[in-house]
């Protein structure tokens, strides 16, 4: 490719000007800035060192050299240190002709290396909300970036199925259910479980409350009421293998899961293991007697077990308690090696909001004590919470964003916009009602993922459908207005073959397309290196951006040269192609036409 070219075409020059060996991946390039003229910029500050000449007088010696040893710059400037490279327009022509007649490009090799992408984990007390949806939408894109630059990848998700806020819904419905089903409410089985967590809190507090006005103080009210209380000893009589209480158990459970399912198959999502933690508890015991006999944890008097990471810039950690019981650490400890044990990984990515932060310092540092050899692998996609204009969210006081209303929503939203647009003329009715579904997910995934990964983000339903501005629907219709032009090509029997030679000049627009383009693979790559969608999310629209900007400069039909008029149907189809992948790494469909 061109930036290659150029790097090896730099490092040349290095030898015959400085007489110093200057290898091509020391080399490094960027974007000229809009406001100057040139495509590639070469920074010379870095290398002043062997140049032994002022800034500009280096960036013009080697400038000079490349236009004078090269087939492929046409001119050069300097500003300062930084030297702004031109191409001459063949070399583009022959960029894009290499980029159609390879059908590996933007295809990266496999690596070797195995990743597990860990992520959804959500409680089967309560259905999928809007917090969920961006943790889903990160987790499934991460998945598809990493494979598509060579890792083997598996997708899990870590179901917390068990634990006294599960034992809070099945108590409720124990004393309220009357038998309620899914079926006899009409209501899928992880609202309706959902409905029962709701109605324990209400109760707790009518009980808090209660209490209080009897005299008692509020914190000790909180441990004395007795739906707490009761919660609590269900859950003891659950791990003893209360036959009543199992049974209640896995049916409650049993109706979250094919809720869950239909959750899933809407968003698009699905996994390749799903562990439940019901399986996983226990787990991490035996690493902590390994722990104790190598002097990586240790025990206080009252029996408890700690770990000591005060020298990792941390403080003593509980691994576990005094009774013998297990925490969370200690299940995530022995989850791990289970993890490694059915999928030797290279990395392990856990894709879990940024409130877990310290949690995950503290595991990792734990495995690498522990000498797990994988520990230098493990990794935390920490995220922010997602905001509505309304404000926060709190599933026990059922005040949270539903993930299916919020998908209906979307829907319903992306069929009233694109019916008020015109966008649906000689559809039938299953082609529309399919347009709407994708353009609605897709905007809801676009949205959710455009924003860096560490940042709190605000989402606004209204905004996200929108066809201008940096939105998915944006992007989809800028597909589907390029499938358009490749249909009308086709029909005129315009084939997107062109010889290089008898291009021609270039307008502008071109060669900042062409330019797009080749910085694919390089976004690719550094998506997977941020784990960040983001990137291609950007890329994304930035192509889509640069592509109206042609559309709208450049004629393409009304062109007499066979060969100019071939060559922007081939930078139209391979425009369609990469926003096609680009938007599919984020787990988004576009349409062929609206």
């Amino acid at each position: 490719m061109l930036e290659q070219h150029i790097q090896e075409s730099i490092s040349k020059a290095f030898a015959e000007l400085y007489s110093h060996d200057l290898s091509a991946d020391q080399i490094s390039l960027q974007p000229t800035r809009k406001e100057f003229e040139g495509s590639y910029t070469f920074v010379v500050f870095p290398y002043l060192k062997i140049t032994k000449g002022k800034p500009e007088d280096s960036g013009a010696q080697i400038g000079e050299w490349l236009k004078t040893n090269t087939d492929f710059i046409q001119g050069f400037n300097v500003v300062k240190g930084f030297l702004n490279l031109e191409l001459t327009d063949r070399s583009w022509v022959g960029t894009l002709h290499d980029i159609a007649s390879n059908n590996d490009f933007g295809k990266l090799p496999s690596n070797g290396q195995k990743v597990m992408v860990e992520f959804s984990s959500p409680n089967t007390n309560k259905p999928l909300h809007l917090g969920h949806l961006r943790n889903n939408f990160l987790g499934d894109s991460a998945s598809r970036i990493l494979a598509a630059n060579g890792y083997e990848v598996k997708k899990v998700n870590l179901v917390n199925d068990r634990g006294v806020h599960i034992c809070k819904s099945m108590l409720a419905y124990q004393k309220l259910g009357n038998g309620e089903t899914p079926e006899s409410a009409e209501m899928k089985g992880d609202h309706l479980i959902g409905k029962y967590y709701v109605k324990f809190d209400q109760m707790y507090k009518e009980e808090i409350n209660t209490l209080v006005h009897q005299g008692m103080d509020p914190e000790e009210a909180k441990k004395e009421a007795p739906s707490i209380k009761a919660a609590q000893e269900m859950l003891q009589k659950w791990e003893k293998g209360d036959e009543e209480t199992v049974a209640l158990w896995e049916k409650m459970n049993n109706w979250v899961y094919e809720g869950f399912d239909k959750t899933y198959e809407t968003m698009g999502i699905h996994f390749d293991t799903m562990y439940k933690e019901s399986n996983t508890y226990l787990l991490g015991k035996e690493l902590v007697e390994e722990g104790l006999q190598k002097g990586v944890f240790f025990k206080k008097e009252n029996g408890s077990v700690w770990v000591d990471l005060t020298d990792e810039g941390m403080d003593e950690k509980l691994v576990l308690r005094a009774d013998g019981t297990a925490v969370y650490m200690t299940q995530d400890m022995g989850t791990c090696d289970m993890k490694h044990h059915d999928f030797p990984f290279d990395k392990s990515v856990f894709v879990v909001g940024n409130e877990q932060d310290y949690h995950f310092k503290v595991l990792f540092a734990i495995m690498k004590k522990l000498g797990r050899t994988y520990a230098d692998g493990l990794y935390h996609l920490s995220y922010g919470m997602v905001d509505l204009p309304s404000g926060k969210m709190k599933s026990r006081e059922g005040t949270v964003v539903d993930a299916d209303d919020l998908l209906q929503e979307m829907f319903d939203t992306a069929e009233k916009h694109t019916r008020e647009l015109g966008k649906i003329e000689g559809m039938d009715e299953g082609e529309a009602q399919e347009l709407y579904r994708m353009l609605g997910l897709g905007a809801l995934k676009y949205f959710l993922l455009k924003v860096d990964p560490k940042k709190r983000m605000l989402f606004n339903p209204q905004e996200s459908i929108e066809f201008q501005g940096h939105t998915g629907p944006f992007v989809q219709y800028t597909h589907a207005r390029i499938s358009a032009i490749l249909r009308r090509a086709k029909s005129l029997e315009v084939k997107a073959d062109f010889d290089v030679d008898k291009v021609g000049e270039l307008n502008k627009r071109e060669v900042d397309l062409i330019f797009r383009i080749t910085e694919f693979t390089k976004s690719l790559r550094e998506a997977a290196k941020e784990y960040s969608p983001a990137v291609m999310a950007q890329y994304a629209y930035d192509l889509a951006k640069e592509y109206n900007g042609f559309y709208q400069e450049v004629p393409i039909f009304n062109e007499d040269n066979k060969d100019k008029l071939a060559f922007r149907v081939s930078l139209s189809s391979i425009t369609a192609k990469l926003i096609k992948e680009s938007m599919s790494l984020l787990g988004i469909d576009v349409p062929e036409r609206m």
